[in-house]
């Protein structure tokens, strides 16, 4: 017998899985797309928990599961998923800029504003990178500070150096990123 998929109106699904930077709770919204990724140490309260479950069989969660699965062990270098932002239109444009940030490459947030056409909004594209709602995937991880630094991560800056090291592994590049 296959586990049966339902999906209530205003609900959204979700599944864990374990990855080499911690458990993640994938989550999809009713319009089967997914809206974020949680980390282990996240507040497990997305929008509101009376809207949330877990489920065994769910397409969108189990794409993002394979996906990712394919990511850490190399075998993937872009993403193929259905994304629904749930932010203000500023955070989304950052989140798009985001996604066009090749594997193993990174960008700075002065970078990032000026690409969205806001040069002056250094700030508020970090407070917006911090706060996308689909890490790994919309690869936050591959903003850095202008001195070339790792600078704030809502994974950790362990997960952020592992994250950068595997794609720059996967690229050729030597260079590996530390802490220090």
């Amino acid at each position: 017998m296959y586990p049966i998929y339902v999906q209530m109106k205003n609900n959204y699904s979700t599944k864990t899985m374990d990855s080499p930077v911690g458990r993640l709770t994938l989550i999809a919204n009713q319009k089967r797309r997914l809206t974020a990724i949680q980390w282990e140490k996240d507040d497990p309260n997305f929008e509101r928990p009376e809207l949330m479950t877990e489920v065994e069989y769910d397409p969108v969660l189990l794409k993002t599961e394979q996906q990712l699965r394919e990511y850490f062990s190399g075998e993937r270098q872009i993403f193929s998923l259905d994304l629904d932002f749930n932010g203000t239109e500023f955070q989304k444009m950052v989140w798009n800029a985001l996604l066009t940030i090749p594997f193993g490459e990174t960008r700075s947030y002065g970078d990032i504003a000026k690409q969205i056409g806001s040069p002056k909004s250094v700030r508020a594209v970090g407070a917006a990178n911090g706060k996308n709602p689909i890490p790994i995937v919309v690869p936050c991880h591959a903003v850095i500070g202008s001195s070339g630094k790792l600078v704030g991560f809502g994974g950790g800056m362990g997960n952020k150096a592992l994250l950068l090291n595997l794609e720059k592994t996967k690229t050729g590049r030597q260079k590996q990123i530390s802490l220090f």
